[in-house]
This record gives C-alpha cells, structure tokens and sequence, in this order.
C-alpha cells in the first residue's frame, strides 16, 4: 500500500478489494475435510482456568502479594512462598495456591511494620588463648632493642 501511494482508509478499502481476491487466489489452501474439526471440551475441565494468564508472585511476610503496580492482601492463612495470579478473560483476578483459591482485597499500600527500639548489645574484648600463636610472638634482641626505644 505504501508502493501505491495509499495514505486515506477510503483509498486503503478500494485497494483492499481488488488486492485480497487475488492474495486468496495466490495463496489459499482448500481445506482437505468439511465440517467442524474441533473436539468437544471434555467434562470438568474449567476452560476459564485454561484460558487466562497465569503469573507467579511471591508472598511477603505480611501477606501481600504486588500485581501490575498495585497491592493485594491475602486474607486467610496460606503458608506459601509464592502464589498464581490468574487473570481471566472476563477482567477478573483469582489468587491461588496448590489449586485452592484465595480470599484477597485490594489494598491501598503496604501495611506498615511496628518500628522496634535496638538496643546495641555490648561486644566482648577478645582475648586469645594461651596457646595462641600471637602469645608466642619470638621476641629477638632486634625486636627486644626496639621494645625498649618505645618505654
């Protein structure tokens, strides 16, 4: 289209009606049987849990769980490290764990951790056993001359 200088949707559909029949002819395939070839869905399956987009989210500590920029609450106890977020066809979301679903809401920000006060804890001085190497430091007249420059 852009060879024949189309720049309209006007001048696009008058081009796509010759140009398609003949596309069709070129390469169009007659199917080998008639009829409706698909196999009926078999009883049980939820094709709503098959057809959606299924991502994984890990679970913080404090139950929630971020999705596409927002926060979700976990509501019941799951003792996980990560859930499925499931994003149905019709807009819905489901959160599930082991193939359970579960009760969440959506929650404006993170819930807030109880600042605790630290208290520094006292460090002991090391000191070395007697058997240390350290303790068997050889002292050489050499070294027992420089101990005494520093008395």
């Amino acid at each position: 289209m852009r060879l024949k200088d189309i720049k309209t949707k006007e001048q696009a559909s008058s081009f796509l009606r010759s140009y398609l029949p003949r596309y069709n002819k070129r390469f169009g395939l007659e199917p080998l049987r008639e009829g409706d070839l698909h196999r009926p869905v078999a009883e049980g399956l939820d094709l709503d849990a098959v057809l959606c987009v299924k991502r994984k989210r890990a679970l913080r500590n404090d139950f929630s769980i971020a999705h596409k920029g927002r926060l979700y609450q976990i509501l019941g106890p799951a003792r996980a490290k990560s859930v499925i977020v499931e994003e149905r066809i019709n807009g819905s979301l489901l959160i599930r764990h082991n193939g359970r679903s579960l009760n969440f809401q959506k929650i404006p920000s993170r819930p807030k951790k109880e600042a605790k006060p630290r208290t520094p804890k006292p460090r002991k001085a090391y000191i070395p056993p007697k058997d240390h190497p350290w303790r068997r430091f050889p002292l050489t007249s050499k070294n027992r001359t420089f101990l005494n420059v520093l008395d």
